[in-house]
């Protein structure tokens, strides 16, 4: 190649790019007059222009990254952010906006990552609750507790923040120690009824029928659905406190809607076993030995309500059927028949 022609393709080249360049700028200003104007999204398609002239001017990047953000383009506006920070941006607010889009998009892994740069880069940025949530989602109990008890000295009127605190200990089966948190997490919002039922619960397995059917009535006081998880709850919360009659007329209510549930037939025959009505339980495990004629553990029953009943010979007959069909049930026939049972 000639002197003359490698000199005009170099200035081929540059005027190219110059082209390109002044391309990208030109679209640049123009959607920052756009975003200026409130034009989200013409400002959007600007930027994407400028863009394909020239990706890797970290201005361009950056207005494209906030533009998918406001039009709720979320994995597009994280790419742009990643790629904003390969082009070596490491501000407060890329670490932040990774922080968030990753925290809304449940990358985990992520939001723990850009938590941690963006508190380097920021140290009176709180973060701690974003850490302490994505642990939680991790199942890491115990940092989630960690960060999130020091995001309640930062953010001390986010309620998430004692909830989750409250969800970690209960998912550790540690009741005690969650309810307080509850307890304050409900204190700070008190429009969440789902919190309140689950409160409810905690004291149903804490064995605390006082609280527990006091909670979940307030739960549907303030306009949880009374759906059949809860019906059913509510009436075991009921015959537990000894409420017998209201507990049976939701759970008959329940075996309405759910003829062949075992379970609910199971709970209404023991709760007319405790009640010492013995012919009523006995219908009530009859419909589940018509459901399943190898249901053991019902035979039994109904032999020691025959037994309840005075008629002896006969319940131990079907307690001892009851046996041979399963024979673990001579375990509880041996703890029925201790002193004082």
């Amino acid at each position: 190649m000639s002197k003359s022609i490698l000199t005009a393709a170099l200035i081929g080249i540059s005027t190219g790019l110059f082209a390109q360049t002044d391309s990208a700028g030109i679209f640049l200003q123009k959607g920052l007059a756009e975003k200026q104007s409130g034009r989200t999204l013409e400002s959007m398609k600007d930027f994407e222009k400028a863009y394909g002239y020239n990706k890797s001017d970290k201005q361009i990047v950056g207005e494209l990254a906030a533009s998918y953000n406001d039009m709720r383009r979320y994995g597009q506006a994280r790419e742009k952010y990643q790629q904003l920070e390969s082009l070596g941006d490491a501000s407060a607010n890329t670490y932040k906006q990774l922080m968030l889009l990753s925290f809304n998009m449940h990358q985990l892994d992520d939001v723990i990552k850009y938590a941690q740069l963006l508190k380097k880069v920021a140290p009176d940025e709180k973060v701690a609750y974003y850490i302490g949530k994505a642990n939680y989602d991790k199942e890491n109990l115990g940092d989630a507790i960690k960060f999130l008890d020091a995001a309640g000295k930062e953010e001390p009127q986010n309620a998430e923040i004692p909830y989750y605190i409250a969800r970690s200990y209960a998912d550790m089966n540690n009741f005690k120690l969650a309810v307080p948190y509850f307890q304050k997490a409900i204190a700070l919002d008190t429009t969440k009824n789902r919190w309140i039922y689950e409160l409810g619960l905690i004291y149903y397995g804490m064995n605390d029928d006082k609280n527990a059917l006091k909670t979940l009535l307030e739960a549907a006081d303030k306009g949880y659905p009374k759906d059949n998880e809860y019906m059913e709850n509510l009436g075991v919360a009921y015959l537990n406190s000894g409420e017998l009659d209201k507990g049976l007329a939701i759970m008959k209510e329940l075996l309405q809607r759910r003829p062949s549930d075992m379970s609910l037939l199971d709970m209404v025959a023991q709760a007319h076993y405790d009640a010492k009505k013995y012919d009523e339980a006995i219908g009530y495990w009859d419909q589940i030995l018509a459901l399943d004629k190898t249901k053991a553990s019902a035979l039994y029953m109904i032999g020691m309500s025959y037994q309840k009943k005075g008629e002896k010979e006969k319940g131990m007959a079907l307690c001892d059927k009851a046996i041979q069909l399963d024979p673990s049930l001579a375990s509880h026939k041996q703890k029925m028949e201790m002193p004082g049972m």
